[in-house]
Order: structure tokens, then C-alpha cells, then sequence
């Protein structure tokens, strides 16, 4: 049995708390293929990263990738707390994109009227704060632009209602995030500027470990997740729900 945490939230369309959604299905074909079985636990982001670290599940999903996180556990194609990569790989600095899991994206969420502003390149008019889910990859990028910031929130519905008051500026969401909260009631508030902040690949780690009690196997499950991501069958199933080839929305 290999144990893998995921974050208590759902994010559509890639996952939801009761194991539905397109990570899921994936995972569900990679235990299939590989004859192994996941126990899924959900928790808090941050405790469920920290869980990788000290060894205590065998994984997470779906990460996105920094090199401050090769200290939590192993991605595809990088193994080291130094990120040193496999042989071969042309990028030694980055995990294997051909092993994701999904690509998905953060946009900014301001109040309608606010002239809080993004594109693509610089922020404007930012009065206040941008908040971000705590421990999301996102507050990285957008410390590195140079813009206060405010990570208090652990649910994307708390800093939407953050918005809403008037104690943040702008809200960094993920994509499925932003698309269920503008099918809400506070969509009447709210907007989704048009240029995403940044579009990412999200990846299954696995602990230290696990990879250096079970290099094989480990090497297998990523193996799988690509040829599953890859197969006829869960491509259609990507259009379908998100309408776009490859994950993105």
C-alpha cells in the first residue's frame, strides 16, 4: 500500500474530497496498471507537505514544483535534496514535465471596480495586499514581483470572503479554484483578470523514503502517470471536463 496525501479542498476539476475528479481517475488507472493500491488521506496543505517530509506518507499530489520543495520529498526526474537530476535530462534544474500529472494556473481575483492590475508582466495600481492560500507555491512568484503580500488563508472560499471585506487587494487562485468560485453568488463582486499570473505543471512527490527503499517501484508509478496522461482514453476524458487538450483552463 503506498500512502498518498492530497489537500482537504476541492479543486475542480482535478480533484474532490469524496476521491472524485481527474487526479483521482489517473491514479486510479496507475494502481490499476501497476497492481498497487493508494490510500488517499486529506489534510491541510501545509501539514500534508510536511507529512512527506518526515516520511510519515509515502507521497503527495498534485504539487507544483520549486526547488524549496526538493526538501520535502523526490519529483519525477529529480532525486537529491541537492536537485540532482537523472541522467541525461536536458533541464538538471526542474522536475520531468512529460510526468505531471496536469498543467493548471493561478489568476487574480480583484473586486469589481478595484484598479488593481496584472498583464502579464507587472502589477499596477495595487493598494493593499495580495492574498494567497498558506503555503502555496504562488506567494513565491509573487514575492519575487515585489508585491505585499498576505497568507493567512487556508480555504480559497476564507480569502474570497478576505476580498469581499476589503482586507486583501487581489486574491491569487488557482484555475478550477476561480472557476467554481465565479459560478457562486459573490461572482456578482468579483472578476478574473484576463492574463494568468503564472501556468504550471502539478506533479505526484514521493518521500525520500520511499524512493530509497523502493527505487523501482517509484520509477514505475511515474513511468505509469505519464502513459496514463498520455493514453486515448483519459485525454478525451481531460476535454471533457476541462474542454481543453492537456489540462489547462
Amino acid at each position: 500500500m503506498v500512502s498518498l496525501c492530497f489537500e482537504r479542498q476541492e479543486v475542480l476539476p482535478w480533484r474532490t474530497l469524496d476521491g472524485g475528479g481527474l487526479n483521482f481517475e489517473l491514479l486510479g488507472d496507475v494502481a490499476r496498471r501497476l497492481g498497487v493500491v493508494f490510500d488517499y488521506q486529506s489534510m491541510p496543505w501545509k501539514r500534508c507537505l510536511e507529512q512527506v517530509k518526515e516520511n510519515r506518507v509515502d507521497g503527495a499530489f498534485a504539487v507544483s514544483f520549486s526547488r524549496e520543495r526538493l526538501e520535502v520529498g523526490a519529483y519525477p526526474g529529480v532525486h537529491g535534496d541537492d536537485g540532482r537530476a537523472d541522467p541525461g535530462r536536458a533541464d538538471p534544474g526542474r522536475a520531468d514535465p512529460d510526468k505531471r500529472m496536469h498543467v493548471d494556473r493561478y489568476v487574480l481575483v480583484r473586486r469589481k471596480g478595484s484598479r488593481v492590475d496584472w498583464d502579464g508582466k507587472h502589477f499596477a495600481n495595487v493598494d493593499g495586499r495580495i492574498g494567497f492560500q498558506l503555503g502555496y507555491s504562488v506567494g513565491d512568484f509573487l514575492r519575487a514581483q515585489n508585491v505585499p503580500v498576505d497568507e493567512g488563508s487556508q480555504q480559497a472560499d476564507e480569502l474570497v470572503q478576505k476580498l469581499l471585506a476589503g482586507r486583501v487587494a487581489a486574491a491569487a487562485l488557482g484555475g478550477g479554484d476561480a472557476v467554481r468560485v465565479m459560478r457562486t453568488p459573490v461572482a456578482q463582486q468579483i472578476e478574473v483578470l484576463p492574463v494568468p499570473l503564472v501556468e504550471k505543471p502539478y506533479y505526484l512527490i514521493l518521500s525520500r523514503a520511499f524512493v530509497a527503499q523502493q527505487p523501482e517501484l517509484a520509477a514505475r508509478i511515474w513511468n505509469a502517470i505519464e502513459e496514463v496522461r498520455t493514453s486515448p482514453a483519459y485525454r478525451r476524458r481531460e476535454r471533457e471536463l476541462t474542454g481543453q487538450p492537456g489540462g489547462g483552463h
